[in-house]
């Protein structure tokens, strides 16, 4: 198979030969993939790297007797794959037993009708977008006088091609397409240097804008030129939506069936509990197409769907693959996440909070006194997932009688997810997909400890 015919056909039957050799009493999943993929860095006017590749993979699961066996490798030869389902089935003979281990089973819903495939983006050449990111470098330049460099200016894309084949009857294929620029500017004031970062993500070319990640990125450096600490306060703190996407992917990871049932989820327990302020509804939608990680399938080939989280801030419903949904007696969202290397894990794929109907200057407007927060630092290490604590690194600006002040940098912000939670206090209009699994929004959260001088 091409990447070019992008039908995935040849994927499904390859699934299709190893399904077919299962033995009695033995489940079979076959995940097979395909993705070519390009990288492009420039600096100083210089391409420092390029690469493109063409990825192959396929992950062969097997479950006999309620054990579990997996293998994968990086070739679609019939005899590498022959090789790595004779290698799961040896590691299912060595599986801890399971009761509740098995391959996905067709539940009916049907796979929404997404268009994520542009296949025009492999015919691009070269060249072209290694020219993006030059003019990417150059438009940060010519910004602003006070931009005295670029660190890195980088064009990326992906196209890709998966099935999912199992003995229960499952065959799905699905495929897509991305590309991204970003860059990192720098600029300086006397001895004083300050870094910004802009983007711009779409399916195809025609999708990126130059000049929208070159302005954010010069806006986000320059206006920290002259921070300093901020007072220690317990005060609003706003987070701009790449922030908000963050936390948010933070709270998403405490919203799998994964860590509920292993007691690690700060939510394990609450369905049905005020868990969040009322402003606050929070949903996964990989059917979304305008979502970075929207898909029609699963990683064990089942259907996406609308997930409701949180509703009015109150905790509807955990996600779910399928092992997860029978260890605590529910039914899969289609929530399954993996490459081809790896079983089946549970996840967000496109989480969103429903955005308020406030723009983000007014968001800002009304907060007497407050701090917005454009960035931080040390998010994963700083934030316990278990106990909710939460800590982080940040740089931003003042708030004063509701108008931007003074930049500000090295302040800790500190709280607890749930105090956090139900602190929010109002959400922005300005819904922003990037290149993560959540989606971005100005959001504001109240009484949150800012650590400074």
């Amino acid at each position: 198979m091409s990447i070019d015919d992008g039908t995935g056909e040849a994927l499904a039957a390859l699934g299709d030969r190893v399904v077919a050799s299962a033995r009695p009493g033995e489940q079979i999943e076959v995940v097979a993939v395909r993705s070519v993929e390009t990288s492009v860095r420039t600096w100083n006017g210089e391409v420092e790297s390029f690469a493109s590749a063409t990825v192959d993979g396929v992950g062969v699961r097997v479950v006999v007797d309620r054990r579990q066996g997996f293998a994968h490798a990086g070739s679609h030869e019939p005899s590498v794959v022959a090789e790595t389902l004779a290698e799961a089935r040896d590691n299912a003979a060595f599986g801890t037993p399971d009761e509740h281990l098995g391959v996905a089973v067709p539940d009916g819903v049907a796979a929404a009708e997404l268009d994520l495939w542009r296949p025009e983006l492999a015919a691009v050449a070269p060249e072209r977008k290694i020219d993006l990111a030059m003019e990417l470098e150059r438009a940060v330049l010519a910004g602003d006088r006070r931009i005295r460099g670029v660190e890195s200016a980088d064009y990326t894309d992906s196209l890709s091609v998966g099935a999912v084949v199992t003995t229960s009857g499952i065959r799905s294929v699905d495929r897509d397409s991305g590309c991204c620029l970003s860059v990192f500017s720098l600029a300086a004031d006397g001895a004083e240097t300050q870094t910004g970062f802009g983007f711009s993500v779409g399916r195809s070319l025609d999708d990126l804008d130059v000049q929208r990640a070159a302005g954010d990125a010069v806006e986000r450096a320059v206006r920290l030129l002259g921070a300093r600490k901020p007072a220690t306060m317990r005060t609003t703190v706003v987070f701009d939506p790449w922030v908000t996407a963050q936390f948010l992917g933070l709270v998403g990871a405490t919203v799998s069936g994964e860590a509920a049932v292993t007691n690690r989820s700060l939510f394990a327990g609450r369905l049905g509990e005020q868990v969040a302020s009322p402003l606050l509804s929070l949903t996964d939608d990989p059917t979304d197409p305008a979502a970075f990680g929207a898909g029609p399938c699963d990683g064990e080939g089942l259907a996406t769907r609308r997930n409701e989280l949180i509703e009015e801030g109150v905790m509807r419903r955990f996600l779910h693959n399928s092992y997860t949904a029978r260890r605590s007696g529910a039914a899969s969202t289609g929530s399954a996440v993996r490459g081809y290397a790896s079983v089946p894990g549970v996840g967000a794929m496109a989480l969103a909070a429903v955005p308020g109907d406030r723009s983000p200057a007014e968001v800002i407007g009304a907060v007497a006194d407050g701090v917005v927060v454009q960035e931080v630092s040390g998010l994963h290490s700083g934030v316990n997932l278990v106990s909710g604590d939460f800590s982080t690194g940040a740089e931003g600006l003042r708030i004063r009688g509701g108008e931007l002040a003074e930049p500000v940098r090295e302040f800790t912000v500190a709280s607890t997810l749930q105090r956090m939670l139900l602190d929010v206090v109002a959400l922005g209009n300005d819904l922003t997909w990037l290149p993560m699994t959540a989606a971005g929004v100005t959001l504001a959260v109240a009484d949150v400890t800012v650590s400074g001088e």
